[in-house]
């Protein structure tokens, strides 16, 4: 299938913005200003989606294609353009997406066709269906791991480089480097916890090291090398 690999799916939605104007401002330029408005990152209302692995919403005016001969075409539409990658069923996702963000949704796409119908989750995953174009050739960027699991790997990806870094003075200390060495790994890990997804974890959307990460990895260091003198 070609929206899938994997776990991972990849959705694109082309949603038709209503002809005509409110206010004296088109349909289209009240979606962009909505759009322009969104926080962006860890505040982005889409951060809030459970399993979005990355997403985009953007305006599509227009396109044409020029043949051989040439022959220019164009849209009869402007569409509001949702693309998302994301872990699991399409579903359970959209369904997802309403429960978490349907105040700023219902604000965005009022001036898309139909959207007057949507009323619940169900109706909504149908509503994104209808609009749904097929994906081909649907690579993943990561793995297709739920995404929480994800972001515990990142953050210890991040940790670990971190605590090498700063214990690379140990290998010039001969045993007494070993003993500590082996001391801050030991409190690393109890601090990192592997296997508890919940925490401590890499932010959700965080496009930044997150805050403390590395202080609290120097002090496990330097506690290690205060203990064993």
């Amino acid at each position: 299938m070609g929206n899938k690999s994997g776990s991972a799916y990849g959705l694109t939605a082309l949603i038709p913005v209503k002809q005509g104007s409110k206010n004296n401002e088109s349909y289209d330029k009240l979606i962009r200003d909505q759009l322009e408005m969104w926080p962006l990152d860890d505040a982005s209302p889409m951060s809030k989606v459970p399993n979005t692995y990355i997403c985009r919403m953007f305006l599509l005016n227009d396109c044409f294609y020029v043949g051989a001969p040439a022959i220019e075409e164009h849209l009869e539409n402007r569409y509001l353009v949702f693309s998302s990658n994301f872990y699991g069923e399409l579903d359970s996702y959209l369904h997802g997406m309403w429960d978490n963000t349907q105040e700023e949704l219902k604000e965005l796409m009022q001036h898309c066709l139909c959207f007057d119908e949507v009323s619940s989750p169900s109706t909504f995953a149908d509503y994104i269906k209808r609009c749904q174009v097929d994906v081909s050739f649907f690579f993943n960027g990561s793995t297709d791991k739920p995404l929480e699991e994800q972001l515990k790997g990142l953050y210890l990806k991040q940790a670990f480089s971190y605590f090498c870094y700063l214990t690379q003075p140990f290998q010039s200390q001969g045993d007494l480097g070993a003993r500590r060495l082996q001391n801050a790994y030991q409190k690393f890990n109890e601090h990192c916890q592997p296997n508890n997804l919940g925490g401590p974890t890499w932010p959700i959307a965080a496009t930044r090291i997150p805050e403390n990460l590395e202080s609290e990895i120097k002090a496990i260091v330097d506690s290690a090398m205060e203990e064993i003198q």
